[in-house]
């Protein structure tokens, strides 16, 4: 057993840095890789591919990286874990093979498969799936017609099979983010299914760095801290075969780890923290410990885990009509006005009704909304969007935008041309339970062909049934109070705080922290689940949920029917809820004269 594993994080999501890969692996000694691409949106863009060619469907870009690095990789022997199998990782593999076989380098592949259930809906569907929404009940049948892609959540344990069959690159689909991370450690360490504790540490750790530059200074609140954006640090982990770890990143990189960076992170996309649900374990987020050892590197210890449940979830696509955006960019004088008038013009003169419009005024309010507070731009860029099942009201709307520029106030163009009508796929996710999924373990040869093909079934039977604890903390607000503070000095939120946002499906999660206790023990008492309800109205249609982090000072906050949607569907212009944090940082209260003064 090895006293110590590195592993390094080299893209958080289809799109990210293409050099990350390089500079991971050329910036000092890593024992593996693990590069995630896959989120619910993404699942639908290779969907949408793979309809058009059989032979899509996968990460093209991944299959750059293992060219343009697979010399040094079998040099240094680092090994390589990747979603970016997509919804045909066997296709990946294959390419990324052959590959391999002109450059004559002898890299070991395994392909994990087994999360696409499609073609078994039908049949599972009989056995009593019922597959309804799990998360607004609605019943699978409506949409049972219209589902184009249905994939698993597969945990660790496959990968980690992958990994005993001696492969230098583990290719696989829809397996859980953190799970490429997770896998390494259980692996060289020799974990069990019922060592919680441990794989918890590793669920967490593969939480910090899934989302690459983000834990490294990347969207950090007090980001004029960060020296040097060029050569941007990706994360690393140096692991203990006890699950302790520490973050860090290569030196003479740019970017940043600190304490409040890894907090950041940690709060990203978080639901319940008490239960932070995977297909392996269910951590506590609220048993981390944090200790900052030294410059860029962050100790993180004392977490609890707990029996995973017996289920899977499946993430699903289903056509849903289509959408369309047009865009037109007005200037000051007077911008705001006239961008109303435009917008008054607009949907008048089209004179038609859409299951969903939107107008959005870029440059005034269109990310924070009524949290933006009253400016006068010098520009807005005025974008119309429509939502609606019947194609041929997109084609007028498509030819409504350019006659604008000759038929309202001056100082207009059209930018980006004619609107483009796109195919909506939407998110449903459920759940099946564990044992009707088995993943099977391709090992390919150097042709792209499995030569041997092992299954792994999903039940470890560690699993337990999972009862969500009732917790008085927990605070939940359907309506808002705009809130009483008591202080002389008032002060933006972001001088007390930070904060991260995230998505799930229509929800977005804000998590706030305090910059010391003595903020942390104002901030539980005045920002509450009714508060930031009614700082959020124009967004948030549901309820919000409050949850208490004390260990990161913390307080986590649901915001349920904030995303119009959510994913492909959501004609807001901040569709994910990324900038709610900045919303709520910039928002004033008064204080104690004397809370700032606290270290």
């Amino acid at each position: 057993m090895k006293s110590q594993i590195r592993i390094g994080n080299a893209g958080g999501f289809w799109g990210d840095d293409l050099n990350a890969f390089r500079r991971q692996l050329m910036g000092g000694q890593l024992d593996y890789i693990s590069i995630d691409f896959l989120a619910e949106i993404t699942m639908s863009i290779l969907r949408k591919q793979q309809l058009k060619n059989p032979q899509m469907g996968y990460v093209t870009d991944f299959v750059q990286m293992i060219g343009e690095n697979a010399e040094e990789l079998y040099r240094k022997g680092v090994k390589v874990l990747t979603n970016a199998g997509g919804i045909n990782p066997l296709e990946c593999g294959r390419q990324v093979a052959r590959l391999l076989k002109e450059k004559n380098i002898p890299l070991k592949i395994a392909v994990v498969t087994g999360d696409n259930i499609l073609a078994e809906i039908p049949h599972l569907r009989k056995e009593g799936i019922s597959f309804h929404n799990m998360e607004n009940g609605k019943p699978f049948e409506e949409v049972e017609g219209r589902i184009q892609s249905a994939n698993t959540y597969i945990g660790m344990w496959p990968l980690v099979r992958a990994l005993e069959t001696g492969a230098d690159i583990v290719i696989a689909g829809r397996v859980t983010d953190t799970s490429i991370t997770m896998a390494p450690m259980a692996y060289e360490f020799g974990w069990q299914p019922g060592d919680f504790d441990k794989i918890a540490s590793a669920l967490v750790a593969g939480h910090i760095i899934e989302c690459g530059a983000q834990v490294t200074g990347g969207n950090y609140s007090d980001w004029e801290k960060v020296t040097s954006w060029d050569n941007m640090a990706y994360p690393i982990l140096e692991v203990q075969p006890d699950g302790t770890f520490v973050v860090t990143r290569h030196p003479g990189t740019g970017g940043l780890v600190n304490v409040d960076t890894v907090r950041e992170q940690l709060v990203y996309e978080m639901g319940n923290p008490a239960a932070y649900i995977s297909p392996d374990v269910i951590a506590d987020f609220r048993s981390i410990r944090l200790k900052e050892e030294g410059p860029d590197r962050v100790k993180v210890s004392g977490i609890k885990g707990y029996a995973p449940t017996p289920f899977l979830k499946v993430s699903m696509a289903y056509q849903e009509g289509y959408v369309s955006a047009g865009s037109i960019i007005i200037s000051a004088p007077d911008a705001l006005m006239k961008a109303r008038t435009f917008a008054s013009i607009f949907w008048n003169r089209l004179g038609l009704k859409f299951q969903k419009a939107h107008t959005a005024y870029q440059g005034y309010n269109s990310c924070h909304l009524n949290l933006a507070g009253e400016i006068e731009p010098n520009e807005i860029l005025l974008t119309f969007s429509i939502y609606d099942e019947d194609l041929k009201k997109h084609e007028v709307f498509a030819k409504s935008v350019a006659p604008l520029i000759l038929s309202g106030p001056p100082g207009v163009a059209v930018t980006g041309g004619r609107p483009h009508i796109k195919t909506v796929l939407s998110y449903w996710p459920a759940l099946i339970p564990k044992e009707k999924i088995s993943a099977h373990i391709h090992l390919l040869n150097e042709n792209g062909d499995s030569e041997a093909e092992d299954s792994f079934p999903s039940l470890t039977g560690q699993e337990a049934e999972f009862e969500e604890s009732t917790d008085e903390t927990v605070q939940i607000a359907t309506e808002g109070s705009p809130g009483s503070f008591k202080g002389e000095k008032k002060v933006k939120l972001y001088e007390l705080c930070l904060a991260r946002s995230g998505d799930k499906g229509d929800t977005a999660n804000i998590g706030l922290l305090a910059r010391s206790q003595e903020i942390y023990t104002w901030m539980k008492q005045h920002i509450s689940a009714s508060f930031v309800k009614y700082l959020f109205r124009e967004a948030c249609h549901g309820k919000v949920v409050r949850y208490e982090l004390d260990n990161l000072w913390g307080l986590n906050f649901l915001l349920e029917e904030s995303l119009d949607g959510g994913g492909t569907r959501s004609l807001m212009a901040d569709p994910q809820g990324k900038t709610f944090a900045q919303a709520l940082l910039n928002v004033e209260v008064t204080i104690p004269e004397d809370l700032l003064k606290k270290p």
